[in-house]
């Protein structure tokens, strides 16, 4: 597996992330580290980053890619656990390319074990099936479930979330750059509101046959169960997904899915001062524009 994750970023990627990236160093499994400056983003000062936490919209239709209404939607904002969105990204494109099934199974380290919350909980070299990690991720936001499937992927973290970053460039995002695969805090960890709209319709166009996962309210792993953290589900007429997240310097943050009348909107809100004014607002753009 992670052989194949190699010859991916050797061969698929090599031409594009000599043009894109020219910092990442294709040797082995190892990477340079990649800096804003590297990636042509403006490089962050103590004022911008005072200034990261703040208030971003961006509502998509899905079908045209228009633009339908837009605040600050390229204004730098930590994405928190919206990063885990192409943490699934790049999962689903391993399942899809046959390099693992929904059936094999991850080993967890000890490094992803101890991550901090939201996580299951696991000891160092229990495993975890790629169909609940899928899930866990998209219903939980574990923590520890990404770093398990970057390590097992790729390696180590480092080496994922160069390959991440690669994509966002491939697929449009111009202003993202991931070092981690959770969305845990790091200040060089980046991205827009309109970045993160193109990763969701990205998402949901090339890996429709999993989007059922994004709509599960609960879910349940080794005699546990968990509730989704996208608490529109089942609440708010057509949404069926896609993703939260949070950390302190970011706010609350939604990238929520809707069908309404044969109709799909992407719906993106960053920097919510609470979950419930967070919810609102997307709430609200949804009934606006459907």
């Amino acid at each position: 597996m992670r052989d194949w994750f190699q010859q991916l970023r050797s061969a698929r990627l090599f031409g594009f992330l000599a043009l894109a990236i020219p910092a990442l160093a294709l040797a082995g499994c190892q990477t340079a580290e990649l800096t804003p400056a590297s990636l042509g983003l403006t490089t962050l000062t103590d004022q911008s980053v005072a200034e990261i936490r703040g208030h971003s919209v961006l509502v998509m239709d899905y079908q045209s890619a228009r633009i339908l209404e837009a605040e600050n939607p390229d204004a730098l904002r930590y994405p928190a656990s919206l990063t885990k969105m192409m943490t699934l990204y790049l999962l689903f494109e391993a399942v899809d390319a046959g390099k693992l099934s929904l059936d094999t199974e991850l080993t967890v380290s000890a490094e992803a074990a101890a991550e901090p919350p939201s996580k299951l909980g696991f000891r160092p070299g229990e495993t975890i099936s790629v169909r609940d990690a899928a899930q866990a991720l998209a219903t939980k936001s574990a923590n520890d479930v990404a770093v398990v499937i970057a390590e097992n992927l790729a390696g180590t973290q480092a080496n994922f979330a160069a390959v991440m970053t690669a994509r966002a460039r491939q697929i449009g995002m111009r202003n993202t750059r991931f070092v981690n695969a959770s969305g845990l805090p790091d200040p060089g960890q980046i991205s827009t509101a309109r970045d993160m709209a193109i990763l969701a319709r990205t998402l949901i166009s090339r890996f429709s046959r999993y989007m059922p996962m994004f709509r599960v309210t609960e879910f349940s792993f080794k005699g546990r169960t968990y509730r989704a953290t996208n608490k529109l589900l089942g609440k708010v007429e057509g949404v069926d997904g896609l993703k939260t997240g949070y950390i302190r310097d970011s706010g609350f943050h939604l990238v929520a899915t809707a069908m309404r009348g044969g109709r799909r909107l992407i719906v993106v809100v960053m920097g919510g001062r609470t979950g419930n004014e967070r919810n609102a607002e997307v709430t609200a753009l949804i009934d606006k524009y459907m």
